[in-house]
């Protein structure tokens, strides 16, 4: 059995693992890779003679860890390329991926679109890149997927059996161990996906997985750990009550639209019904998160405990009576014009693209606005920049000054911090474990993460390169 790293490997994007089997491949999960930029994608294509580093024909089967982009994102461009097998994942995980790479496929059709333009206006066109696809590939690929339940073993091929266990990272996030049966012997490898943490908001907690003799684990925070200790209603009431209430400002929160969103808006709910605290208008403006919480509020029945007698007790998750959801750009455009505190909610959560672009922009010179950052944001970015305490920052082409106020909590964070991450990987006995392979992280987390692991005696703790193939 061989185990080939072809993304999220020494970063944190793109995650895409081959794993094969005498004549049997399986792709663990297929995502975008935003580390790299458009030329070096373009490189690397080139380079490659394709969007993959292999013959997409020659996989049968995908699993999918869960919805992000990062991890499901080149799903349309594998079938595109020839890939003709299915993709196997949660019932959540697929509705919230067909909502995803819609969004996708609407941008980049956007994109096209401008290019096509340019043509006209008699200005060069610049070649099509090769990872572009529009709604049609995400129809077709979608036709392929194959949902399956947590906690059941499915074969995929007569050598071959799955297991999906819940990572709390999202709805229908999941841990997947492989089991292959291989010269009389039996294997069996974990794919940690996204690993998230305990008592977050509407979400079970990250399941326990059986021993295994190899495990891949991601290492996102592998070097960090949770500030805030608060729960999620006092953390956000504070913030409501210092930009909003004390003073009357409003408050922008750049949020992802999938995940994110929802944890948002069921926190603000569970706030609003203590009537002793004041109504202010909630505006979330995201067509995307609108469409990612009717998909949470269908699967209820996945949701923790309390989010289950949250529901039975009020009969909505996420609407209450000051939550305004802004569809059309014009509705969001004019959100500017409200006078009076409110909240907005928009995406990205790292404010790169989206329309919280133009929220931050409106207001980042107003010292009565403040901007929440409630997550991760990727070196570069410009939710990184704020974050990082600059006097002025560039939006559009515009150097402003930064005269909001800029906070951070991280009651939000669907990741777990190291705690959580060590606490994943000692489930494994150590005797028992043959290696760990550490991905989708930055290399001064991996790193890190690597030696606490060994702190602990696993002895075999791997960063894999892009491209490393190891032999199982």
């Amino acid at each position: 059995m061989k185990l080939t790293f072809w993304g999220a490997a020494q970063q944190v994007t793109g995650s895409m693992f081959l794993l094969e089997s005498d004549d049997y491949r399986i792709l663990i999960d297929c995502g975008s890779d935003f580390d790299l930029d458009e030329i070096g994608r373009k490189n690397r294509y080139e380079e490659q003679k394709g969007v993959f580093p292999f013959e997409p024909s020659l996989i049968n089967t995908v699993l999918l860890t869960h919805a992000h982009i990062d991890h499901s994102g080149n799903i349309p461009n594998l079938y595109k390329e020839g890939f003709e097998g299915r993709v196997v994942c949660t019932e959540p995980t697929l509705a919230l991926t067909a909502l995803l790479l819609k969004d996708s496929a609407n941008l980049h059709q956007k994109r096209l679109n401008a290019r096509l333009g340019s043509k006209k206006r008699g200005k060069k066109q610049k070649e099509v890149p090769k990872d572009y696809y529009v709604e049609k590939n995400v129809l077709e690929a979608m036709d392929n997927f194959v949902p399956v339940s947590f906690g059941q073993r499915y074969r995929i091929a007569d050598n071959v059996t799955v297991t999906f266990y819940a990572a709390g990272h999202l709805l229908g996030a999941a841990h997947i161990v492989v089991e292959v049966f291989e010269n009389g012997e039996k294997k069996r490898i974990c794919f940690s996906g996204d690993i998230g943490r305990k008592n977050y908001p509407l979400l079970i907690d990250p399941q326990e997985v059986p021993q295994v003799d190899y495990l891949v684990c991601e290492s996102t925070y592998g070097n960090r750990l949770h500030e805030n200790t608060a729960e999620p209603v006092e953390a956000l009431a504070d913030v409501i009550k210092r930009t909003c209430i004390d003073i009357p400002g409003r408050l922008i929160i750049p949020s992802f639209s999938v995940g994110r969103t929802q944890a948002l808006l069921y926190t603000l709910n569970k706030l609003y019904l203590d009537k002793s605290f004041p109504f202010i208008k909630v505006f979330s403006d995201s067509p995307l998160a609108h469409s990612s919480t009717k998909v949470y509020q269908k699967h209820g029945r996945m949701l923790n405990k309390e989010a289950r007698s949250f529901q039975e007790d009020n009969d909505m998750l996420f609407d209450f009576e000051n939550l305004i959801y802004l569809e059309s750009s014009d509705a969001s455009r004019a959100v500017s014009n409200y006078n009076e505190p409110c909240i907005i909610i928009s995406s990205s959560g790292m404010v790169q693209g989206g329309r919280v672009e133009q929220h931050v922009e409106a207001n980042i010179g107003n010292p009565y606005a403040t901007i929440l950052m409630i997550g991760y944001a990727s070196e570069g970015t410009l939710g990184w920049r704020l974050l990082n305490g600059q006097d002025t920052i560039s939006i559009r082409g515009k150097q402003l000054p930064v005269l909001a106020n800029i906070e951070k909590i991280d009651v939000f964070s669907g990741h777990g911090d190291q705690n959580d991450l060590l606490k994943f990987v000692r489930m494994q006995d150590p005797e028992k474990l043959k290696g760990i392979f550490l991905v989708h992280g930055e290399q001064q987390s991996m790193a890190d993460l690597q030696s606490k692991i060994q702190e602990f005696g696993y002895n075999s703790v791997e960063i894999p390169s892009r491209g490393r193939t190891y032999e199982l």
